[in-house]
């Protein structure tokens, strides 16, 4: 059964109405498996939407703040029960619009629940500490409080999972939000939101506005009345949106990009550690931040991962991901298509070998679609383009080293540092790699992409501004410490 409603136009969220721009503008949002399929309209908004919404989260913060954690974990229980009775229906809206399969669609919606449970937890949980004071009589403890209105930017590869994320730690901790979703997620982002309102949050606590990113998100960043800006998304806009909040002053949270690498030793379970450098690299057509773009292979091995590789990677069905047996969907948008693209072109120029892929995919099952090929290319170089930028699509750089040292070295040449994964069945090589690779998640064994709601995530060098999210670790990034000292 179908729950899909074509056609939409989805408005913003602001102080619990659901309102049009006052541009008037809409823009559809498409199904990049099939492109003229158009899934719903979404609001080109501007500055003046931006106030509305930024002055009624502002105004409903006052009150929100002062309810307990018990009452605000209540309200994201509700929201959390809500998007359960809906996952169906938002998963499809997602495979709809940004084009991942349906199972990994659910997937990621039940992620979301799962978060909004999590976190509705937390107002349960402690927020300080009793510190001895030098005064023997008096009291000195730490709490904890809520920032303000916090403004949320986020990409179009995880639409339900990245707006949860940050929504339900920033709401759970006593603030007020503004979203402004990509625009190509949007519709699905709206369906989100319907689910707060569907728990019963007090008017202007949650709120909602579509548009360009140069205005709506840049002008959360330059806001005067929004005190923190989370964003996940490319360096190059990450690091606008960081400049912008600490020119004024504001709290920034900035999640970015990646080049992850994978390390294959010679001790390694080859089986193993060519699905999870598929299922790494090529899920979700290669649209994470966490996933393997780099596969760094001992020499001794690497004839055989390579041929086990490439088997693999013939029996993956590319098409539509509403359709059953689909195991990898389109590119998101032609933008991401004509890059991937690019990048193909670019290893041929530099001289690295294509194995597999590298062209559109072309006929009739697949006109008016953004589907290219999984891609592998060898004897690539660590200075060329493929090895060191982020492609963002189903793409796989494989790389030789002599040694386990060597391969270490070519995992930290990169510029990113968001997650990195090697398979070997030696202890030592295990503790080695924990210790000296300089990435913010660390998998032994395990595909690079993927991490556990409740433990903390991020990178280090250019793939974040060095805070966590998710687990208890968020509590740092959209709370202040307040130390308080009471002398009877």
């Amino acid at each position: 059964m179908s729950h899909f409603t074509a056609n939409e136009t989805y408005r913003n969220f602001m102080n619990g109405q659901w309102k049009a721009s006052v541009t008037g503008q809409t823009e559809a949002s498409l199904n990049p498996a099939r492109t003229g399929e158009i899934v719903g309209y979404i609001q080109k908004s501007n500055a003046q939407d931006l106030d509305e919404a930024v002055a009624g989260a502002k105004q409903a913060q006052k009150h929100w703040r002062k309810l307990s954690g018990a009452a605000r974990g209540d309200m994201l229980y509700r929201a959390a029960n809500a998007l359960e009775r809906r996952l169906d229906e938002i998963a499809e809206t997602m495979t709809r619009e940004m084009g991942k399969t349906l199972p990994e669609a659910k997937g990621e919606t039940a992620r979301g629940v799962a978060i909004l449970r999590y976190y509705a937890g937390e107002g349960l949980r402690s927020v300080g500490d009793v510190i001895p004071s030098t005064d023997s009589e008096a009291l000195m403890f730490t709490t904890r409080v809520p920032l303000g209105v916090v403004g949320i930017i986020t990409p179009w590869n995880f639409p339900v999972a990245i707006p949860v994320w940050k929504m339900a730690p920033a709401l759970i901790y006593g603030n007020s939000v503004v979203i402004k979703p990509a625009s190509e997620a949007a519709v699905t982002c709206a369906k989100v939101i319907e689910c707060y309102e569907e728990a019963g949050f007090p008017a202007g606590v949650v709120n909602m506005v579509t548009g360009p990113g140069s205005v709506i998100g840049q002008g959360l960043a330059q806001h005067p009345d929004v005190q923190a800006v989370t964003f996940t998304g490319s360096n190059e806009v990450g690091k606008r949106i960081g400049q912008a909040a600490l020119a004024r002053g504001a709290k920034y949270q900035l999640e970015m990009g990646g080049k992850n690498p994978v390390i294959v030793a010679d001790d390694a379970d080859l089986d193993l550690a060519v699905e999870a450098t598929v299922n790494g690299g090529l899920r979700s057509t290669g649209q994470k931040c966490t996933a393997t773009s780099r596969v760094i292979v001992h020499r001794e091995v690497y004839e055989s991962f390579k041929r086990k590789l490439l088997q693999r990677i013939g029996q993956i069905t590319v098409g539509d991901g509403m359709k059953d047996g689909v195991w990898m969907g389109p590119c998101a948008s032609e933008h991401q298509l004509r890059t991937v693209l690019s990048y193909s072109r670019k290893g041929l120029e530099e001289g690295a070998v294509l194995l597999h892929g590298g062209k559109r995919i072309e006929g009739e099952a697949y006109d008016g679609g953004y589907f290219v090929e999984p891609t592998v290319f060898e004897q690539v170089a660590p200075h060329m383009a493929i090895a060191r930028e982020e492609i963002f699509g189903p793409f796989l750089a494989l790389m030789k080293a002599d040694t386990m040292e060597e391969a270490v070295e070519l995992a930290n040449d990169a510029e990113f540092g968001l997650s990195a994964s090697i398979f070997t069945s030696n202890i030592g090589r295990m503790l080695s790699f924990i210790q000296e690779m300089d990435a913010g998640l660390i998998r032994i064994n395990a595909e690079s992409a993927g991490v556990e709601l409740q433990a903390p995530f991020g990178g280090m060098k250019q793939s974040s501004s060095h805070s966590r999210e998710q687990g208890r670790a968020a509590i740092e990034f959209f709370t202040s410490v307040k130390t308080v000292f009471v002398k009877g």
